[in-house]
């Protein structure tokens, strides 16, 4: 396997740019997936949340912009407004570090499109970020020149290409050249999403990274039995045994996330309910106060559990177990982030038992079982 960028054919001021940023030496799903985008190929990745998806996609987009043309010639799609938002503020930082002049711009919906129209006019940007129903939107519109995409990215490609979603996906994909490259990227590649990425392109390669585990290995997995009613109050003693520095916490239900938060501030926890219910706005401001250490924990629904990119969340609570099994990959893949070590906690009680049974065949993990004892989280002995 190689193991430097310039082994991988990139070029020197990316290189110099990437050490900017602290990173001298490819992950894995980098390292098999930079030279084959580079030669145009259709490429199908698959690794598990943290280790460096994006870049493996972004750098060979960068290296193959044409800077002298002001069009566009790349479009990424994302999932969630937060991950788009990171994925643009990447290639901006990539740009600045490296010299390079690539443009790029996030495209979100619910806001307001004749504004986006006007900076797309002013910035004319070679990289399109966005999600898929503004990106369709701006195509139809004329305003996103599908015509001059060289390169299609599809990011969590598990969730845009499920079968309620990938209608708009492949309405994106149908208004750009025959020739274009087509690349998708998910932590885990079920089959289904796999037959519809490979209709979708011509002779793709599937790659994935060596770790055969799609949850990242460096993540302590841990359950707690408890009492559905008593969930809560094994959460907030689980908090202040932990001491986490950053944590989020897992709720399903909007009305459940406002008393879980309610509940946990008035046992002087300092956090924030990340429901569907709050602005665009609220939810930024939210974001960066937990970045910045303001905010310790985020109570939440899945919303945040895709895309959330901050390297130093400590732990993953799971109040409620994640309604679909695919969903615990992405909601532990919020800690751990790079090389860092995390640890993800299951409240369950005894019906549950089954479905963390049901992870670690699905993802090939172990769960260790412990339980509060006089403040301390303890082990214990001849669990399940």
């Amino acid at each position: 396997m190689n193991t430097s960028f310039k082994d991988l054919n990139l070029n020197l001021d990316i290189i110099k740019g990437l050490e900017k940023q602290g990173i001298t030496i490819p992950t894995e799903i980098q390292a098999v997936t930079i030279e084959p985008a580079l030669e145009n190929k259709d490429i199908i990745g698959e690794a598990f949340t943290g280790s460096g998806k994006t870049l493996a996609y972004v750098l060979p987009i960068f290296q193959r912009i044409n800077t002298e043309k002001k069009e566009m010639q790349a479009i990424i799609l994302a999932p969630t407004h937060e991950l788009v938002m990171q994925i643009d503020a990447q290639i901006k930082l990539l740009s600045s570090n490296s010299g390079i002049p690539v443009k790029s711009m996030g495209i979100i919906g619910d806001v307001n499109i004749n504004n986006q129209i006007k900076k797309l006019k002013e910035n004319k940007p070679h990289i399109i970020v966005g999600s898929t129903g503004r990106v369709l939107d701006l195509i139809r519109k004329k305003k996103i020149t599908a015509h001059t995409i060289k390169t299609i990215v599809i990011d969590e490609a598990d969730n845009l290409l499920d079968p309620k979603r990938s209608s708009i996906v492949k309405d994106v994909i149908k208004t750009t050249m025959r020739d274009r490259q087509l690349m998708a990227f998910s932590a885990s590649i079920r089959k289904e999403t796999l037959e519809t990425a490979k209709e979708l392109m011509k002779e793709p390669l599937v790659l994935k990274s060596e770790v055969k585990a799609s949850v990242n290995p460096n993540i302590s997995h841990i359950y707690v039995k408890c009492d559905r009613r008593d969930k809560f109050e094994v959460l907030r003693k689980i908090i202040a045994a932990e001491n986490p520095a950053k944590a989020l916490v897992f709720v399903n239900s909007n009305e459940d996330i406002e008393l879980t938060t309610l509940k946990l501030n008035y046992h002087n926890k300092d956090c924030f309910a990340m429901s569907g219910n709050i602005s665009k706005e609220e939810r930024k401001r939210a974001i960066d106060s937990f970045r910045n250490g303001k905010i310790k924990i985020l109570v939440s629904s899945d919303i945040s559990a895709r895309g959330l990119d901050i390297p130093d969340i400590t732990h993953v609570f799971n109040l409620d177990l994640p309604l679909k099994l695919n969903e615990y990959l992405h909601r532990s893949g919020r800690t751990a982030r790079g090389n860092a070590n995390g640890t993800c906690i299951c409240l369950a009680t005894d019906k549950q038992m089954n479905i963390i049974t049901k992870y670690e065949k699905e993802f090939n993990i172990n769960f260790k079982e412990k339980r509060i004892y006089k403040g301390i989280l303890e082990d214990v002995k001849n669990s399940k």
